[in-house]
């Protein structure tokens, strides 16, 4: 079982920066792919972005390319989203997700575990 925790979400004005984190109980995290995707208010969870393993290849939804960033610290078992030039729509609860496999995916089945989510908040 792998507990995973995010935090850095928050309230900010349209075209600021937040950097969410998801830091994760198991030393075998470095073996992990890690996913981050969110969901608004009425809406399905959607993918926003993947990362490997390694951090070598990452993945990211279209409407978030140029903008988000995902990387990850194996020594710190914490992997990050940078988002910068944020919109409105980009407001919702975003979650990050653990696959043990290692490779990327950007369907919410392929994850095993689950963090709690946290809230972001984009005002125009």
């Amino acid at each position: 079982q792998v507990q995973l925790v995010e935090s850095g979400g928050g309230l900010v004005q349209a075209g600021g920066s937040l950097r969410l984190s998801c830091a994760a109980s198991r030393r075998t995290f470095s073996t992990y792919a890690m996913g981050w995707f969110r969901q608004a208010p009425g809406k399905e969870r959607e993918f926003v972005a993947t990362i490997d393993w390694s951090g070598g290849i990452t993945y990211y939804t279209g409407s978030v390319k140029g903008r988000f960033t995902v990387s990850r610290d194996n020594a710190k078992n914490t992997v990050y989203l940078q988002m910068n030039s944020l919109k409105p729509e980009d407001t919702a609860v975003y979650y990050c997700a653990a696959r043990p496999s290692g490779g990327t995916s950007n369907q919410k089945t392929a994850y095993d575990y689950w963090g709690q989510g946290t809230p972001v908040t984009v005002s125009s």
